[in-house]
């Protein structure tokens, strides 16, 4: 094998991979835009988990009778469901995350697998419609 032949092949092998590095981003990133990026997927991230905890716990707070509390957290992700109608059913934070990067993969705002990412509000959705029908029904048979 010539080093010209081998050469080519590993030149070709280094462009791929630093093409595949900056796949689904034309816009070169400085350190700050990554830093603010990371900032607002990391704040992204901690707010879908706590709207994500409400909805899991909204149906085990009404089975142990807690309603209170299962009521509040209900209001709460209600609020959140708002302001995604508000904002054409896309979080505020997406639009800031989208200023930082060309990427518009379904994470490319929040720490959750793509999957995650993509059918959040089809999986989520449910659970809460779901969690707030058995609150409604535990708290109407408690009486």
């Amino acid at each position: 094998m010539s080093a010209v032949g081998a050469g080519g092949r590993l030149g070709t092998a280094l462009r791929y991979r630093r093409s595949r590095k900056n796949a689904g981003s034309t816009r070169s990133m400085t350190n700050g835009t990554a830093c603010r990026l990371r900032a607002v997927r990391l704040l992204h991230t901690a707010v879908w988990a706590v709207f994500a905890g409400c909805i899991v716990a909204i149906p085990v707070l009404a089975w142990q009778e807690r309603f209170g509390v299962a009521a509040i957290l209900a209001v709460l992700v209600l609020g959140e469901v708002v302001v995604l109608w508000l904002n054409q059913w896309s979080c505020p934070l997406t639009s800031i995350a989208a200023r930082y990067t060309d990427d518009r993969r379904a994470n490319f705002d929040i720490y959750l697998p793509e999957w995650l990412a993509r059918y959040n509000k089809q999986i989520f959705g449910p659970l809460y419609v779901v969690g707030v029908v058995y609150l409604a029904v535990m708290y109407l048979c408690a009486g």
